[in-house]
Order: C-alpha cells, then sequence, then structure tokens
C-alpha cells in the first residue's frame, strides 16, 4: 500500500503542479492533504482548483481556520484570497476535522498535531524565543492518544515546514516538508510516500523542482501591498524573509 502526504500548499500553484506530477508518477492508492491550502500569493485560485481535483484536503491547517474565519487577524490577507476563492471554501475548509486515521487505523494524519492545527508536534519553543526537537514526554502528549501498542504506526503532520522523522514507542512521527514556503534556504517543493511493506511503513521524503520565479512573478504582480513582495521572496530563497 502506498500513500502519498503533501502538507502546506499555502496557495502556490506553481509548486503543486510540480508535485502533483511527481504524484501521479508514484501511483499511490491514497492521496492525503494536511491543510494550510490557499493562504498564499502564488495563485491560490488555481491551487485551490488542483487540490479540489486531485488532493482534497483531509485535515483542518491553521490557515485553513483563518479564511474560514475561526480565527481573527490579518484581516488584509484573508480578504484577498477569499476574493478570489468560490464562495463556499470558507464552509468547506471550517468543516474538516483535526485529525483523520487510516489505512485501517495505522496512520494518522493532522496539520500540526492531532489536538490542534497551530500546535507543533515535533518542535517546542523554548524561552529564548527558538525551537528545538520535542522531547519524547512532550511527543506523547501532544500525539493525544495515538500509539503503538494500540494499533497505530504512523504519525505524519505539517505545520512547521520541516522535514523530521522520529520513533517513539515503535510509533514512527513524521513531519512533512512543505509543498511551498519552505524554511530552510532550499527552495524545492516537497512531499512524503508512504508504503507499506509487510507490516511495517517505509518513508520516504520527495523534493521536487519547480519554476519559483513565475510563481514568484505572479506574486508581486497579484498579491496585495507588501505581502505579494514578501511571498516573492520566500518562494525564490526558500527562507522567510
Amino acid at each position: 500500500m502506498r500513500l502519498a502526504v503533501l502538507a502546506d500548499v499555502h496557495g502556490n500553484a506553481f509548486a503543486l503542479r510540480a508535485v502533483l506530477d511527481g504524484i501521479r508518477a508514484a501511483s499511490p492508492d491514497q492521496v492525503l492533504n494536511l491543510g494550510d491550502t490557499v493562504w498564499g500569493c502564488a495563485d491560490p485560485a488555481s491551487a485551490w482548483a488542483l487540490q479540489q481535483e486531485f488532493a482534497p484536503p483531509s485535515v483542518r491547517g491553521n490557515t485553513d481556520e483563518r479564511v474560514a474565519g475561526l480565527r481573527d487577524g490579518k484581516e488584509t490577507m484573508r480578504a484577498w484570497v477569499r476574493a478570489g476563492l468560490p464562495g463556499d471554501v470558507p464552509a468547506t475548509l471550517a468543516a474538516l476535522p483535526t485529525h483523520l486515521d487510516t489505512a485501517d487505523g495505522e496512520v494518522r494524519v493532522a496539520h500540526g498535531s492531532p489536538r490542534s492545527p497551530w500546535e507543533d508536534l515535533m518542535l517546542t519553543e523554548t524561552a529564548d524565543g527558538h525551537t528545538r526537537p520535542a522531547h519524547f514526554r512532550e511527543l506523547r502528549e501532544r500525539l493525544d492518544g495515538f500509539r503503538f501498542d494500540t494499533g497505530g504506526r504512523v504519525c505524519i503532520v505539517g505545520h512547521t515546514h520541516r522535514e523530521m522523522l522520529t520513533v517513539v514507542d515503535g510509533l514512527t512521527v513524521v513531519n512533512a516538508g512543505p509543498v511551498s514556503r519552505q524554511k530552510d534556504g532550499l527552495p524545492l517543493a516537497r512531499w512524503v510516500q508512504l508504503t507499506r511493506r509487510g507490516g511495517d511503513w517505509d518513508v520516504q521524503f520527495r523534493r521536487v523542482p519547480y519554476d519559483t520565479q513565475a510563481a514568484a512573478t505572479w506574486a508581486r504582480a497579484h498579491g496585495p501591498a507588501k505581502h505579494g513582495e514578501h511571498e516573492a521572496r520566500w518562494l525564490t530563497t526558500g527562507r522567510e524573509p
């Protein structure tokens, strides 16, 4: 059994097309989308249409909650994103679950953690504002009861825009890299393939080049004031400005 997992599209139709090409070539049994679907400036309307056709969101991301009106703040960006989308998108995003189990309950997917799309599963913020890898005790708490000894095998999330993997008490915990808005200085679109062989799950991080300059040009030309330029610099450098 093969699962394709993508996360953090952030409205980047250019990166998403490249990822979907890679996923189609892999011919997975199921495609899972971990949310943060349209909050971005590189053609979010086209990104939404592509997701609806080929990779509908499986769970709700934190920026999906902003689009849906479940969280206040960032009104300029929210208004611009909503203006380009079908009117039913906010309600569609609001109705998504926080986590979803698949593969006979062996795989759990979420955006941030199974408890909240706003919570980092694998990173912990320190008192000085930096982050460190989460301790096993913290991971167990944030996994919210999903355990190897009760049938869980893999928990995979997005949100942090980092590729990470660890094992906790037999449970494989994965942070998928983002389709868009990379933070490691390598502006390649990311997705993950999970393959089940003989009761075990193999995890493969996939990276795909795409036309970052075209995405940046679109963001500058169409994005709201300041947001479009900020997005363009992020997409071309692979680091948040």
